[in-house]
C-alpha cells in the first residue's frame, strides 16, 4: 500500500503550519492510519538574521501557509486531513487533491534521503572546500540530522575539532 503514497500539499491558516502538523500526527495515531498517511512535513530553511547587530540562525518556513503530506489517497485519509483543525483544503482544482510530481518533490527538497557517506568515524579525510581546504583530519562524529561531520584537524601543532558539511570532506585514499 505504501508504494501508492504520493506527496500532497495542504493549505492552512498562516502561522498554524506546525499546529496542523501536530494535529494530523495525533489523528494518525488515534485512528491507526500509519499505513495511509506516512509523513507530514513543514519545510523549513536556516536563515541568518541580524537583529541589534547580532547574527542569529533562525528556522524560516519555506512555504508559509502550506504543509506537505505523503499519503495514500483514500476517502478516509482525505477526510481526516481535510477535517483537521486549521486545514483550509488540499491544493488542487475543486475538491480533488493533485499529487506533486517526482520533479516537484525533488525541486522542493522534501524527500531528501540520507546521503551515502563513504567515510565513518575514525577514518582519515581531506577537507576539499572552505577555509581549511587541503587540511587532513580524523572523523570524530557524524551527525546525520544536521548533515555535518566533526573532524579533528591538526592546526599549529594541536588537534582542533571542526564541524564541516558532508560535501566539504572526502575520504583519504
Amino acid at each position: 500500500m505504501t508504494e501508492n503514497a504520493k506527496w500532497y500539499v495542504v493549505h492552512t491558516y498562516s502561522g498554524y503550519e506546525n499546529k496542523v502538523k501536530a494535529n494530523i500526527e495525533k489523528m494518525i495515531e488515534n485512528r491507526g492510519l500509519q499505513d495511509q498517511i506516512l509523513k507530514v512535513q513543514v519545510p523549513v530553511e536556516e536563515v541568518i538574521e541580524t537583529k541589534d547587530n547580532k547574527k542569529r540562525a533562525v528556522m524560516r518556513k519555506i512555504f508559509p501557509g502550506y504543509v506537505l503530506i505523503q499519503m495514500v489517497m483514500t476517502d478516509e485519509s482525505w477526510y481526516v486531513v481535510r477535517n483537521t483543525r486549521g486545514v483550509t483544503g488540499f491544493v488542487g482544482p475543486g475538491s480533488k487533491p493533485v499529487p506533486l510530481s517526482e520533479e516537484e518533490v525533488k525541486a522542493m527538497g522534501v524527500e531528501v534521503g540520507l546521503p551515502k557517506l563513504n567515510f565513518e568515524v575514525g577514518d582519515n579525510v581531506k577537507v576539499i572546500s572552505g577555509p581549511l581546504e587541503n587540511f587532513i583530519g580524523v572523523v570524530e562524529e557524524i551527525n546525520l540530522e544536521k548533515k555535518k561531520v566533526r573532524v579533528s584537524v591538526s592546526m599549529f601543532g594541536r588537534e582542533t575539532p571542526v564541524e564541516l558539511e558532508f560535501n566539504q570532506v572526502e575520504p583519504l585514499m
